[in-house]
């Protein structure tokens, strides 16, 4: 058995309360621990063992989390600003209005992690997987998400002014999620719900949106150079000035769309609905200006 700071370190330990500011907890085994409001700024974990930790309410600002342990830990309402949990598994982990802000997560594994509410803005989740995590009403602005797997993950009302570059979003609930001038180049939205999500000024240049919701969505002025939007829905959506040059809109519904002023030089309209669109001032494929 280990003491630091005169507390025992060991499965199941009741550290409720403790200080461990700037404690040396490389390689601990802390399963099952009950470290709820637990003080653990600066604490270096490195590759601790947290399985099913209770870390609610715990300070762990600053904190060294890399390649740590987390499945099914506890970490409501935690403060872990700037904490670095590089490589970290944080699967089926309780994050619920956890405070996230600048933390690195990169690889981090975070696979049906519940992180409701929680505050991630400037965070780093380069080539994280957020398969099947629920980020229902998150923060995530200024995140980098580059690369990152948020396939079937729940994002609704999330604010994603972010990065999501290369982002594998397929089967992901976006619906009234915030992406305005979010960077999507290259993203995979197949068959996501983006039902009246805000893109507007979005980069969504080269995105699969290949059977997506995107009914009654804002996507005003937003680029979606070379997009796939084969069978898309947007049935309503505003895409008043947008870019659609060489945009593949096959078999897409544009029923009641706003293209007021779009640009669909060279796109593919081949067998889409546009009954009811408003196509005026639009640049149609072969380059001539609608009426």
């Amino acid at each position: 058995m280990v003491k630091v700071n005169g507390y025992q370190i060991e499965p199941g330990a009741d550290l409720n309360r403790a200080n461990l500011r700037d404690a040396n907890l490389t390689d601990a085994d802390l399963v099952d621990a009950d470290l709820s409001g637990a003080n653990l700024d600066g604490a270096n974990l490195t590759r601790a063992d947290l399985t099913g930790a209770n870390l609610d309410g715990a300070n762990l600002t600053r904190a060294d989390l890399t390649g740590a342990n987390l499945t099914r830990a506890n970490l409501t309402r935690a403060s872990l600003t700037g904490a670095d949990l590089t490589g970290a598994d944080l699967s089926r982990a309780v994050l619920d209005g956890a405070d996230l802000t600048d933390v690195n997560l990169t690889l981090a594994y975070l696979g049906g992690a519940n992180l409701t509410r929680a505050n991630l803005s400037g965070a780093d989740l380069t080539r994280a997987n957020l398969n099947d995590a629920d980020l229902t009403d998150a923060n995530l602005t200024r995140a980098n998400l580059s690369d990152a797997n948020l396939s079937d993950a729940d994002l609704i009302y999330a604010n994603l002014d972010a990065n999501l570059s290369d982002a594998n979003l397929s089967g992901a609930d976006l619906s009234g999620a915030n992406l305005a001038v979010a960077n999507l180049f290259g993203a995979i939205l197949a068959d996501a719900n983006l039902h009246s999500a805000n893109l507007t000024d979005a980069n969504l240049k080269r995105a699969n949106l290949t059977g997506a919701n995107l009914v009654a969505a804002n996507l005003a002025t937003a680029d979606l150079t070379g997009a796939d939007l084969t069978r898309a829905n947007l049935g309503g959506a505003n895409l008043f000035g947008a870019d659609l040059t060489g945009a593949d809109l096959s078999g897409a519904n544009l029923s009641a769309a706003n293209l007021f002023g779009a640009d669909l030089t060279g796109a593919d309209l081949s067998d889409a609905d546009l009954k009811g669109a408003n196509l005026t001032w639009a640049i149609m494929p072969d380059g001539t200006r609608h009426d």
